[in-house]
């Protein structure tokens, strides 16, 4: 799986890149800790160039998290959690995910959307409360794409500096990389089978 995803990404190129890191913040078919170490690896190998992958990772990052965030700004708080009331089996999204992520904002504000980035368990959903609250696009891009290039910046040095390692690093994150898809594939199904629909919030 590992060689698979390096020749996808080297074949596909920055686009590539872009494509899955938008995708991986409005939902996660393979996570950023594994297309961007993978884009740096494949980068040492000469196959693309690691400013224009970290460039395309930040751009595809940032991209990914504008639908959640004029999500927010466009519906409300109520409205909102009422969607994901009624749709949270499918998105993985419930109103407690909104709640939560909309007092991590009001406690820490503009921060939250910089160092929201870093954290993998509310990277995506900070964008909502930022919407929310009608953060200006300006300031929300400005912190969230500071956040998204130290982050990406990251995990794509990991795998640029690890190429020299090429068979140590295949043998490892190969079966790494299978059992963190399928961890995401049964965490989804598990919370689609298991999930209870919450009761809906009026409309504000």
């Amino acid at each position: 799986m590992f060689e698979h995803i390096v020749q996808f990404l080297s074949q596909s190129g920055y686009s590539g890149v872009f494509a899955l890191m938008a995708l991986e913040n409005i939902f996660p078919p393979i996570p950023s800790e594994m297309i961007m170490p993978m884009a740096g690896f494949a980068a040492a190998r000469g196959e693309l160039n690691i400013v224009a992958v970290l460039v395309a990772g930040v751009a595809g990052s940032v991209v990914g998290t504008l639908p959640w965030y004029y999500a927010g700004r466009l519906y409300g708080k109520e409205r909102l959690k009422n969607v994901a009331s009624r749709h949270g089996r499918w998105i993985t999204v419930g109103p407690d995910d909104i709640e939560k992520a909309l007092d991590t904002f009001q406690k820490h504000g503009r921060k939250a959307v910089f160092f929201g980035r870093l954290v993998p368990a509310i990277r995506t959903l900070i964008s909502v409360p930022a919407g929310i609250a009608k953060m200006s696009m300006i300031k929300y891009l400005l912190y969230s794409t500071a956040g998204s290039l130290i982050w990406t910046g990251l995990l794509a040095a990991a795998g640029y500096l690890l190429q020299a390692e090429y068979q140590l690093v295949a043998k490892y994150v190969d079966p790494v990389s299978k059992t963190i898809v399928g961890i995401i594939v049964t965490l989804y199904v598990y919370r689609v089978v298991t999930y209870r629909s919450e009761k809906p919030h009026a409309e504000s």
